[in-house]
């Protein structure tokens, strides 16, 4: 029976060298395996990144001279370790107008967004911006003004925000509808875009009014504007 093992291996001289090297490799393979130290699952590289979660959360946004610009607060602030940008719930923010004398705009959304940088919020459901009455340098009292639309996108750092949905904007007894909106709070400046019709009250002079001169109101349509 020896004799013709050998014979056999000897007639099949290579498949026989490669049978045994795989062999011995298995062997080693098997043996560093038992012997050698566990691997690690996962590298350690530089400090962990977890998300987290903040409740009765405040967030301050400051421009590039230290100035603070955009101030959010939220029931419930969540980071996503994704992509490290805040999300939001139920959102209230203030956002300076950056004039003397102009009192900052306030606001409420269902849900909110900021990016990474802060360079960019995002406001989802029904959003509501208010901002008071004041008496501009003209001594010129404006009324309070509102606007009232479903999302808006701002860029805190620029202060300027925009939405393409359709929006209600008010000022004192004025109103007026559109479709697409941006604003320049730093020019005290917003404009409705398409589709736009309202009712404009004048504004009442600060001096007393002559008699016979009855107030008067208008109906509007284009491109609206409010200061």
């Amino acid at each position: 029976m020896a004799v013709k093992l050998w014979l056999w291996l000897r007639d099949r001289r290579l498949p026989a060298s490669i049978v045994l090297i795989a062999l011995a490799a298995g062997i080693l393979q098997v043996l560093q395996w038992w012997l050698g130290p566990p691997s690690s699952n996962q590298d350690f590289v530089g400090p962990p990144r977890s998300g987290y979660t903040l409740t009765n959360a405040r967030v301050t946004e400051y421009d590039v001279d230290g100035m603070p610009g955009l101030r959010v607060q939220s029931p419930h602030l969540e980071r996503r370790e994704s992509d490290d940008s805040l999300y939001l719930n139920s959102p209230t923010f203030q956002m300076p107008a950056k004039q003397p004398g102009i009192p900052d705009w306030e606001g409420e959304s269902l849900y909110g967004w900021v990016n990474k940088p802060g360079t960019l919020l995002k406001l989802q459901g029904p959003v509501y911006l208010h901002r008071p009455a004041f008496v501009d340098a003209q001594g010129v009292t404006q009324p309070v003004a509102t606007l009232h639309t479903s999302e808006i996108t701002a860029w805190p750092k620029e202060n300027r925000m925009e939405t393409a949905e359709p929006a209600l904007m008010t000022q004192g007894d004025s109103r007026m509808n559109g479709v697409g909106m941006r604003a320049n709070l730093n020019e005290n400046h917003l404009e409705l875009l398409h589709d736009v019709h309202g009712t404009l009250i004048p504004r009442q002079k600060n001096h007393p009014v002559r008699p016979g001169t009855p107030g008067a109101a208008g109906a509007a349509t284009g491109a609206g504007q409010a200061r």
